[in-house]
This record gives structure tokens, sequence and C-alpha cells, in this order.
């Protein structure tokens, strides 16, 4: 079956969040959507997102965003509501995992194929069975990693041809440049030497490796005693991260911004000195290559999809995050050995022009 009408490639999108939102996830919709209506075979594609903010005027071309819709039955109604309202979708697009059921009751009813994309941690142990046969009915399935694809292959009765590896991009705004004056005054950085990471503060994402790099200040600082820890994000597990470290006696020492002005985060990469984010649950992780393309000598765990971000260590240090001592030798050599040593080439191969291509092959492979 074709999915290309006469007129160009109409495409429905569910998704959790996109245009307006805020995390990895919204980012990542953001940019695949605005890559879908680059494509010459695409006219027209309309997102519905479940959470987020309203988006603003500023859609890509050939985009259009309904308001978000968060319970669960409401979102439903609405989805099939536009669904049925036009009968011109040419592919169902399915940006969640869970989301899969409610994309493949239209996909079928449509008659219409469901492009299924994956994000990480919801798709490495087998879900329910409704998921899942969701999920086997894809025409095309894309993972923000191998280690992904790997996971959801485990389980997963789709052909393995049809699961392909799209990972994340960055905007060509995040690039390497001085460490700004504001923002060494508004955190009393003169003078220190800056340990960064950025994510969400959530509870149930502890899995990001704050706790560890907290446990590693104190032999840190024995070494280099200039260090601050920067963390950069918000959320309900901030409170406990403060509170460990009071316990660990490294308070002093750290700096937590909360949420930044989007237009602010790639000075606050030029602002660091070292990137760590020694996670164990990483889908990707597309803050690896901002901060690469930003120019900073990166850590991060080897257990996940992080060593898909850090091309399997040419863009950055790929540690055992459980190994404490490796951890702290990681971060004080990073910290000693600042000028970038990173595989420039390995990080344009993530540019966004490489992406949009990836992407427009894509459209182009539903045929």
């Amino acid at each position: 079956m074709s999915a290309v009408s006469e007129n160009g490639l109409k495409v429905l999108a569910l998704v959790t969040d996109s245009f307006g939102g805020h995390g990895g996830i919204a980012r990542y919709n953001q940019d695949l959507l605005s890559a879908l209506a680059l494509s010459s075979r695409v006219s027209d594609v309309l997102v519905v997102p479940r959470h987020g903010a309203t988006a603003n005027d500023d859609l890509p071309n050939a985009v259009h965003q309904t308001s978000p819709r968060p319970g669960r039955v409401s979102y439903a109604g609405r989805a099939l509501a536009h669904a049925l309202s036009r009968t011109s979708f040419d592919i169902v697009f399915c940006g969640h995992l869970y989301m899969s059921p409610l994309a493949t009751l239209i996909s079928v009813t449509l008659k219409k194929p469901m492009w299924l994309q994956l994000h990480g941690i919801e798709a490495w142990e087998c879900p329910g069975v409704l998921v899942r046969a969701a999920a086997d009915r894809a025409a095309l399935v894309t993972s923000v990693s191998r280690y992904t694809r790997h996971r959801f292959l485990e389980w997963a009765n789709v052909p393995p041809e049809r699961v392909r590896v799209l990972p994340n991009t960055f905007e060509p705004r995040f690039a390497a440049g001085p460490k700004p004056d504001y923002l060494t005054r508004r955190h009393n950085l003169h003078g220190r030497r800056v340990l960064l990471t950025v994510s969400r503060l959530a509870a149930s994402e502890r899995c990001k490796g704050h706790d560890r790099v907290i446990a590693a200040l104190p032999r840190i600082l024995e070494r280099i005693p200039e260090v601050i820890y920067l963390v950069v994000g918000d959320g309900d597990d901030r409170q406990r991260l403060e509170e460990l470290a009071q316990t660990t006696g490294v308070a002093h020492v750290m700096r937590f911004a909360g949420h930044v002005p989007h237009t602010e985060l790639p000075d606050y990469f030029r602002l660091a000195d070292v990137f760590v984010m020694p996670s164990t649950q990483e889908g990707f992780g597309i803050v690896f290559l901002e901060a690469a393309a930003s120019g900073l000598p990166i850590i991060g765990g080897n257990r996940d999809g992080s060593a898909d971000a850090l091309a399997e260590g040419a863009i950055g240090t790929l540690i055992d995050p459980d190994d404490a001592p490796q951890l702290v030798g990681a971060i004080c050599n990073a910290l000693d050995c600042r000028a970038l040593r990173t595989d420039r080439a390995a990080i344009e191969r993530f540019g966004l022009q490489n992406f949009t291509a990836h992407v427009d092959d894509l459209v182009r492979s539903l045929n």
C-alpha cells in the first residue's frame, strides 16, 4: 500500500508533548515533525498532543497543532474526532509506545499505516498484551538508539528491517564560545571549574546520576578544590538532592539553577568545563549532543542509550556509572585537560541537516 496521496503525504501525529512543550521527548518530536514538514513528499502534519503548553503561532510551515487534552478519554475522543473528520490522512504517526493501541485503532479504521516512535525505557521491557499487539502492527518503527531498538526486538514480533534507528539531533545554536559573564556573576562562579548536568529532576527519573556525582564530589574536591557542580533543571526530586548535598557535606559547592529559559540554555553549556551525566536508563540523551556541540568534554554511562549519543566513545568518555573511583577519575582527568578531544565528524553526524535527510528517507521508504 502506498502511503502517499496524489497531493503529498498527510500525517496525523499523536504525541505526548510537542511544540510549546519542554523536555527531551517534546524536543525530539519538534525536530522530527519539523523535518517531516520539510520533506518534499509531505503536504500537511496535524499534531495532536496530550500534554504540554498550547503552541504559539511560530509553527513550521505545513504543521498544525491542536491544544493539549490531558485526560485519557478526552484525548482519545479528540484524536478520533480529528481522524474521522478528514479522510485524506495517509499515515498515523504514534509518538509513544503507550499510545499505540489508540494509534492502531485509528490506522485500522482509516486503513492507513502506522509509524511508531520509541524513545527509550518504555520499550525496554515487554508491555501488556494490548500494547504489544498494537506495536506489532506498525508499518515502520523508529528508535532513538540501537540499544532501545535491541531491547524492543527482544519482545516485539516485528521484522527487524521495519525497525530503524533515528537518533536525536541538536540545534545549530549550540556551539562553543566564551563563558558568559552574566551567568558567571549570577551563580558566583568566578575562578571556579564547573561540572554541569542538564536534565529534569524527577523522582521517577533518578537514573540520571546526580546522586553519583554528588557522592563523588568529596574526593574530587580533594584534587580540584575549586570545583562547582551546577545542576540545570527542576522537578519534584530537587529537594531530595539538595538534602543529599547537605548530608554529603558538599552543599557549598552545589548550584541548583532550576528551569532555565530556552534562550539561555546554550550559554549554560558554554559556562561549564565538563558535562557529566552517568545515567543507567537513558534512551539516548540529547543533552550529550548539545554539550559536545558546545565543545565540552563529556562523561556518560556505558549501560544504556548514552553509548549511542557518545558514538561509542568518539564524542565522550563512557564509564561504568556504578564504579565510583572510575567516575572520580574521569571527572578529574576531564577537568585537568579541558581541550576539546572529541571527534567533530562524529558530532556532525547528528547535525540537523543529516537528521532532516534521514527523516526524508524514512518518508520515502513508506511507499
